[in-house]
């Protein structure tokens, strides 16, 4: 049997041991689409609930071999070329909804950070214009305590909900969240489904005048019209992840068809083609010379999931 149709075969009977769910589940799901680099390879399966009583009932009854996956919108996300082994959970429209009670803004994990902002300063509330700089969603900024422009989720966050790989709701307040410098403690596989920020009442105009500040900051600063990621490195205590790849060489650096921005040199861009390969191994090229230089080790702060090319038969690279 060819590789292929072995590895085919492997995801039919991985899909026989689905459980019945409201929502969609796919087979072969081509991640390169759902991705702002637009590589990577597929996921064996790609599940979408309809709401979090879904979400729930799914992972209580899938069997717990299986490794379960969450992506947001793809912003912050490398898949690699060899695919992603087992579920890939999408969190779709239902959690995506967003609520302002007295200042308090409730938003699914699914909603996009922009639209937070905008939301938010529509009500004239202050505070949240920050994301409005970040290329995410609610989730994935929960689970790094994403930030920009001087602010992170951590000062506006009061609380959020979670679920475990068993299925379980957890309630979380700030103690729980453990947050640090583009990090949390949350255990690494509970899925955000919502979360509520504290707000306060401002100017509606001025708000969005900050707004339009960081979005032109964004378009001067960064290559925001290319095929990339969010930042692809945390800065490094009292450090900056750009000067320190500036000043090994890594600026318009190339790797076939994936290159390091010369606008901001903490960005990887797929030129056209690029495969995920390269562009993690321009990455990984970058540590290793800054580390030879400064002796500081950069921490990826893009996300890589999945196998790489040669790894399709479950090899971990």
């Amino acid at each position: 049997m060819s590789e292929k149709m072995h590895k085919a075969a492997t995801v039919e009977s991985l899909m026989e041991r689905m459980p019945p769910v409201r929502g969609r589940l796919r087979a072969h799901a081509d991640l390169s689409k759902v991705t702002w680099f637009q590589v990577g390879g597929p996921a064996d399966v790609l599940f979408k609930p309809e709401d979090e009583a879904d979400l729930a009932e799914f992972l209580k009854n899938l069997p717990h071999d299986i490794p379960v996956h969450v992506i947001g919108v793809g912003s912050n996300l490398l898949v690699r070329d060899g695919g992603v082994r087992g579920v890939v959970i999408r969190l779709g429209r239902h959690f995506a909804k967003m609520n302002n009670e007295d200042g308090i803004l409730t938003v699914g994990a699914g909603s996009f950070d922009g639209h937070v902002a905008r939301f938010a300063a529509d009500a004239g509330l202050e505070g949240a214009e920050f994301l409005s700089g970040i290329p995410g969603c609610i989730g994935g900024g929960l689970r790094m305590n994403a930030g920009a422009y001087g602010a992170d989720i951590s000062d506006i966050f009061l609380s959020a909900v979670a679920y475990d790989r068993a299925g379980e709701r957890h309630e979380l307040g700030p103690e729980d969240m453990g947050f640090s410098y583009r990090h949390t403690t949350v255990p690494k596989d509970w899925i955000f489904t919502e979360a509520s920020f504290q707000l306060s009442q401002g100017d509606r105009e001025d708000i969005l005048n900050r707004m339009a500040d960081i979005s032109r900051n964004r378009e001067e600063s960064q290559p925001v019209r290319s095929r990339t990621g969010g930042s692809t490195f945390a800065n490094p205590p009292g450090k900056k992840a750009w000067q320190l790849i500036d000043s090994v060489g890594g600026r318009g650096l190339k790797k076939g068809l994936a290159m390091i921005s010369d606008k901001h040199c903490n960005f990887l861009i797929n030129t056209g083609g690029a495969r995920a390969a390269d562009l993690e191994a321009l990455g990984e090229e970058m540590r290793r010379r800054v580390f030879a230089r400064h002796d500081t080790l950069l921490r990826w702060e893009i996300v890589r999931l999945g196998d790489a090319a040669n790894c399709t038969e479950g090899k971990r690279p």
